[in-house]
């Protein structure tokens, strides 16, 4: 299987930041996140990821209240843990609808010089109004709308990756030339969102691409996720529910003409790990009690949507099966709501939930316990692998790598080295042809189209 490694300042669970295990300072401080890649990497997952907002949380009762209104910037700190790092791929979050496809291209290039290929782009749609207001709009774009950009900012991007061709910039000192323009094209883009002439101001990258990453399971998040994506982030506490979406996912894939298995599906586990499972509930109950409800409910309207005003309802009542659907983060608003209806929660129960895992899967127990989850959710085709959501940092990513991982290697599930020079290689992903070399070929004209272009 895979594995990923979510970066977390303090942990996943919204407690986390005040257990005493856990760096005060760890979202503005460089060196916790090197330790954390560093140590992901001696276990050889296959990948760091870092989520990203572009505003803070804007419910005034829990701002004073949580660990995540500070923090660096996903490509930033990827480009700085590419130094203090070898092996492990770097997995940054930037979206389409509130940034430009040239800075995107141009920045994820240069992570994957940086890191020799190992830079993955996590490409999300902005899911909150308070990201709006950041950016001159009063609310977000239609839910729909913000993927029709998405589709074509992703068309641009690639465009502009592939407007040199491999070893374009031949830098011969003794001719003079520095590039061949031959294999040089201008993308010349006009669409509906945007016109991009290029060339991109930088060489093809390493991996031709980086890895396209992605993670909506709304109906146009899952058209874009088969079209586009090569590793998908999902969330999904229910093994059948998983292998429904597993097996959905992999049929929409190959039914747009690609492999399935050059798409890894990889959902997100929440493991609380105590030496007997006595001992993990309490550490899960621990972090419940630094919890306060302010939080629990500003995460709630985040996750949500603010589907009902949750300062209002009696928290005891049963969450009704019939809520309105919102403009925010359309597929998980869903799969929780659905999870609390099936399971007969109160709203109490739902925000607690929420508190704990957001929705991902959360196994509290032994490291037995914990690998039995996994390798049963693995080998039923409902995951490719993991992205790894430690409910406290370091010490949750500690026990997992000294405790977990050693058990799911004696069960054969898991490698102990890095099995390739690039993070594309590693994962099991061929390297993407560059779309114009290809027609230039088909024409018989290697680089004729780049000169008629000029």
């Amino acid at each position: 299987m895979k594995l990923g490694l979510y970066l977390a300042r303090a942990g996943y669970h919204e407690g986390a930041w005040r257990d005493p295990s856990v760096p005060i300072k760890g979202g503005v401080d460089v060196d916790h996140f090197a330790s954390l890649a560093s140590l992901a990497e001696s276990a050889a997952f296959h990948f760091v990821f870092l989520a990203d907002h572009q505003s803070i949380i804007d419910d005034l009762p829990a701002m004073s209240r949580v660990s995540r209104n500070d923090g660096f910037e996903p490509i930033t700190l990827m480009s700085a843990l590419s130094s203090r790092t070898k092996n492990i791929g770097l997995v940054a979050t930037a979206t389409t609808t509130y940034y430009e496809p040239y800075h995107i291209a141009r920045m994820f290039a240069s992570l994957d010089h940086l890191s020799g290929g190992r830079a993955a782009w996590n490409i999300v749609t902005s899911a909150m109004d308070s990201e709006a207001k950041n950016f001159g709009e009063a609310t977000l774009p239609d839910h729909d709308a913000r993927y029709g950009r998405a589709r074509e900012f992703v068309e641009v991007v690639k465009g502009l990756w592939d407007t040199w061709q491999d070893n374009a910039f031949i830098r011969d000192k003794q001719s003079g030339v520095y590039a061949d323009t031959t294999k040089l094209h201008l993308l010349n883009h006009r669409g509906r969102h945007f016109s991009v002439k290029g060339p991109l101001n930088s060489s093809r990258p390493p991996q031709g691409y980086p890895v396209l990453v992605q993670a909506g399971a709304s109906d146009a998040g899952l058209a874009f996720a088969a079209e586009f994506a090569e590793v998908v982030f999902t969330a999904e506490p229910s093994l059948e529910n998983g292998k429904r979406y597993y097996a959905g996912l992999k049929e929409n894939v190959c039914a747009r003409g690609r492999q399935a298995d050059q798409v890894v599906v990889m959902p997100g586990i929440v493991p609380v790990i105590g030496r007997t499972k006595e001992d993990a509930i309490a550490k899960l109950q621990r972090l419940q009690s630094y919890t306060h409800e302010d939080v629990l409910i500003g995460a709630a309207d985040l996750w949500l949507g603010s589907v009902t005003n949750l300062r209002t309802v009696d928290l005891d009542s049963l969450v009704p099966d019939a809520l309105p659907q919102t403009n925010a983060i359309q597929s998980r608003q869903k799969l929780l709501v659905d999870f609390a209806v099936r399971r007969g929660y109160t709203w109490r129960q739902l925000i607690q939930l929420i508190s704990d895992s957001k929705g991902h899967l959360m196994v509290v127990g032994s490291p037995g316990e914990i690998a039995d989850v996994m390798v049963d959710t693995f080998e039923q085709r409902a995951a490719d692998g993991f992205n790894v959501l430690p409910a406290t940092v370091p010490e949750g990513l500690k026990e997992f790598v000294e405790l977990v991982v050693p058990e799911l290697r004696r069960r054969g599930k898991f490698r102990a080295r890095y099995s390739g020079q690039t993070l594309r290689e590693d994962l099991g992903l061929r390297r993407p042809l560059n779309q114009f070399a290809q027609e230039a070929q088909a024409f018989g004209a290697k680089g004729q189209r780049g000169l008629s272009t000029i």
